[in-house]
C-alpha cells in the first residue's frame, strides 16, 4: 500500500505542474492552438475543432526533450 501511496502522491504532483503550466501558457500570447494548420469547423449549431498543428509541433517538442533528457541521463 505505501507503493501506491507514493505513486498516487507522485501523479498528483505531475498533474498540478501542468495544471500550472497551461495556465502560464494560457496567460501569454503564444499562438498555441491557433496555428495556421489547425482545422476549425463552424455550422451553424456545431463547431469542430482539431488542432493538426499543434498536435505536431507538441510532438516534436516533447520527442526532442525527452531524446536530450534521455541523453544526459546515460
Amino acid at each position: 500500500m505505501g507503493d501506491l501511496g507514493k505513486l498516487l502522491v507522485l501523479l498528483g504532483g505531475i498533474v498540478v505542474i501542468v495544471g500550472l503550466a497551461l495556465i502560464l501558457i494560457g496567460r501569454t500570447n503564444l499562438p498555441i492552438g491557433r496555428l495556421p494548420g489547425d482545422i476549425i469547423y463552424r455550422g451553424k449549431n456545431t463547431t469542430f475543432y482539431f488542432p493538426l498543428a499543434t498536435s505536431i509541433v507538441v510532438s516534436v517538442v516533447l520527442s526532442i526533450l525527452l531524446y536530450v533528457i534521455g541523453r544526459i541521463r546515460k
